[in-house]
């Protein structure tokens, strides 16, 4: 019993060990392409390591286009429009989760229906909304509807909070706090590792987003990271060297934000979904 355990276990190691190859082996290939001589390239059959490794193609890639001001912009969205979805998001879900009105959950309802439509459907609305607003070619397109809401992201955090015991809420508003004092000296402490979770989806969403830069923004000194990666791609030819030596530099914030929340995206997960 105990040998077949240990085949078993073995056999499962060996698949995640496999699996988790195929998941490194593009980064691995993106990372060393990006050291490689251009003669070696399109190399056939291809070199998965470079002969010389050349550590200053990054640098060179990263002067080619401003990416400083790409950085920037694509912090400053990132920044503003993670920190809107955390305030809107956990504002109305505790609306939705402590608050008794009436028509409560169809309005709940409604909010998740939002979720069916594609942002495709809405996409040509939007872009007739913000040209209207004079919004086109600024950031404003990519961090105001932030600031309100998610239907997915409320869902989470709804979730999170029905797990709260009420006489937590009860205890506070006997002692004198208001529903505000209350949300924000107990709900919001507690709801650190959804908050989290949320947090980190809405980072990585904005930080790899491309194609509403793509349609809002015009001018190059407001490109994102991800428009100032797709100049490499020209008419006549790409840039591929280039091109993977700045995906794998914009690729290491993800990677690192990944890493260090792993336990608390685990954990938000975790406490979502227990009561409907």
């Amino acid at each position: 019993m105990s040998i077949s355990n240990s085949m078993r276990k073995t056999f499962i190691y060996a698949m995640l060990a496999f699996c988790s190859l195929l998941f490194i082996a593009p980064l691995f290939w993106a990372l060393t392409t990006a050291l490689k001589d251009p003669t070696e390239l399109y190399q056939f059959p291809p070199k998965w390591l470079p002969s010389v490794w050349k550590f200053g193609n990054f640098a060179e890639a990263w002067t080619v286009q401003p990416f400083n001001v790409f950085l920037k912009n694509t912090v400053v969205v990132t920044v503003m429009a993670t920190l809107g979805q955390l305030i809107s998001c956990a504002v109305v879900a505790y609306g939705f989760a402590r608050f008794e009105f009436k028509g409560r959950n169809f309005l709940f309802l409604v909010v998740l229906s939002t979720m069916m439509i594609p942002w495709e459907v809405t996409m040509i609305p939007q872009y007739m909304e913000f040209n209207y607003l004079g919004w086109i070619n600024t950031l404003k397109p990519l961090i105001v509807p932030a600031w309100f809401g998610s239907a997915y992201f409320i869902f989470l955090l709804r979730q999170f909070i029905l797990t709260i015991p009420r006489e937590l809420d009860e205890a506070a508003t006997i002692d004198g706090a208001s529903k505000l004092g209350i949300f924000l000296r107990i709900i919001v402490p507690l709801m650190g590792p959804a908050l989290i979770l949320v947090g980190v989806f809405q980072m990585m969403s904005c930080w790899n987003d491309y194609l509403g830069p793509l349609i809002f923004l015009n001018d190059q000194s407001k490109y994102t990271l991800t428009l100032g990666l797709a100049q490499f791609k020209g008419m006549f030819g790409v840039d591929m060297q280039s091109i993977m030596a700045i995906t794998s530099l914009i690729s290491i914030v993800p990677l690192a934000v990944f890493f260090f929340a792993q336990r608390y995206i685990v954990g938000g997960i975790a406490g979502t979904g227990i009561k409907g």
